[in-house]
């Protein structure tokens, strides 16, 4: 069977979650419009691509299938997922990896635009942010949850939700919570506890941490070096003796002498002998490799001193050689017997993430959708992960780990014609003498 042929039964699969027949064209012509060459995935250049003959109508149907048609994100990442994970191995375990990109922005328009942190830019601008939940193995990963996040200052203008066609029943949530309403309504679909892998700027929120112990998910995150901890052979006291009135002391008590502190000053308390060397994974040019020490903690609750006692755990501290300070550090549920290199291996898979927003973006055009109400945002960017859950798919079919391949399909690409002029641009001035 050829690409195109798996081509055509994936849009067959797909399609059977759209409801209407009538939607099923839109569907085959955006994914492939996401998967032909071209610098630009908006639909206005897609179509173009697509059908240069009859661009304008394309541009429409296109169009009125992305942002106006209303068909079910959820159910389309399902069956994507439905695809895609039977090909995936297993057998070394899977990974939910929990991340957020940005999509700079201009002006306050689209849905969920304000000034907030774009890891795109690295630095606070005008941008959207969405959240996501990808399932991963050690050779391939995909998206299956998405979502918008809406800044409280969105959430809370009616009139600017109702414009933008924010779902009435939507509240405002955190990114933290978002991810979490993604992982339980995964898990109450019957999916595995795969271990969590998260950055700073989730695993640094206690109550996220504690959510996932809750649900029965181990977990490798990352935290800023100003977490403050109780270091290995140290415990705080314990709490003060029942008196018999109100409610029982349950906050651990502390003295001068025994205080927790920042990771990053247990950091320079290790002796050099508890550091070693450890590769994780075979990279472009060399394998990847640093230094690393991994502590039993116990999370200290912040500088108050008023949570309640917290379980051991791993804190998995990265300080590469000739560096002045530690590059990273990790908290981990992990079984105490676990080895430091599995821990090694496990924080490092958030690299996967990266490859697939990177893929995502440049080749298939995650960032380029330019409608600002809230169902297109969303059925672009179902629609890029489901392109390219076909190409992951191929790729893992042909024995590739890396890399999206758009020319598994090969399609013949008319040409535009030479008086084309695409929509929205100025006409033809007239010449001057």
């Amino acid at each position: 069977m050829s690409a195109s042929e798996r081509f055509d039964r994936y849009m067959e699969h797909l399609a059977a979650g759209l409801g209407h027949s009538d939607r099923h064209a839109g569907l085959r012509g955006y994914c492939t419009g996401l998967m032909l060459p071209g610098a630009r995935k908006s639909i206005e250049p897609m179509a173009a691509r697509l059908d240069p003959l009859h661009a304008s109508a394309r541009h429409q149907a296109l169009h009125h299938f992305v942002s106006r048609a209303e068909w079910s994100d959820e159910q389309t990442l399902q069956r994507v997922a439905q695809w895609v994970l039977p090909k995936m191995d297993f057998t070394s375990g899977g990974f939910w990896i929990v991340d957020d990109t940005g999509f700079p922005k201009k002006g306050k328009h689209s849905v969920g635009v304000a000034r907030q942190y774009c890891g795109v830019l690295g630095k606070q601008d005008n941008c959207q942010v969405a959240v996501s939940v990808s399932v991963a193995t050690e050779q391939a990963s995909l998206p299956v949850a998405w979502q918008l996040y809406l800044p409280k200052e969105w959430a809370l203008d009616q009139a600017r939700r109702t414009k933008a066609g924010v779902p009435a029943d939507l509240a405002f949530a955190t990114k933290t919570e978002i991810a979490l309403g993604h992982l339980e309504r995964l898990l109450g679909d019957g999916a595995p506890r795969h271990c969590v892998l998260a950055d700073a700027g989730y695993g640094v929120d206690t109550a996220f941490r504690e959510r996932l112990n809750a649900l029965g998910l181990p977990y490798v995150v990352g935290i800023t070096s100003a977490v403050v901890v109780w270091p290995p052979g140290v415990d705080p006291l314990p709490p003060k003796p029942y008196s018999g009135l109100g409610r029982p002391p349950v906050m651990p008590r502390r003295t001068r002498a025994r205080q927790p502190m920042s990771v990053k000053a247990l950091a320079g308390q290790v002796p050099a002998q508890a550091w070693q060397t450890i590769s994780w994974r075979e990279g472009t040019n060399q394998t990847l490799s640093s230094r690393f020490a991994a502590l039993r903690v116990r999370h200290a609750g912040g500088n108050s001193g008023q949570a309640r006692l917290k379980p051991q755990q791993w804190l998995l501290i990265e300080w590469p050689t000739g560096q002045d300070e530690p590059l990273k550090y990790y908290l981990s549920n992990l079984p105490e017997d676990t080895a430091i290199n599995d821990l090694v291996a496990k924080a490092h898979m958030r690299w996967r993430i990266e490859r697939d927003y990177q893929d995502l973006k440049q080749e298939l055009g995650l960032d380029h959708y330019e409608g600002r109400g809230w169902r297109g945002f969303h059925h672009h960017g179902t629609l890029s992960i489901a392109a390219y859950g076909f190409l992951v798919s191929e790729r893992l079919a042909a024995g590739c780990t890396s890399g999206v391949k758009k020319n598994f399909l090969v399609r013949q690409v008319p040409a535009l014609p030479d008086d084309y002029i695409p929509r929205g641009s100025p006409a033809r001035a007239t010449p001057r003498g």
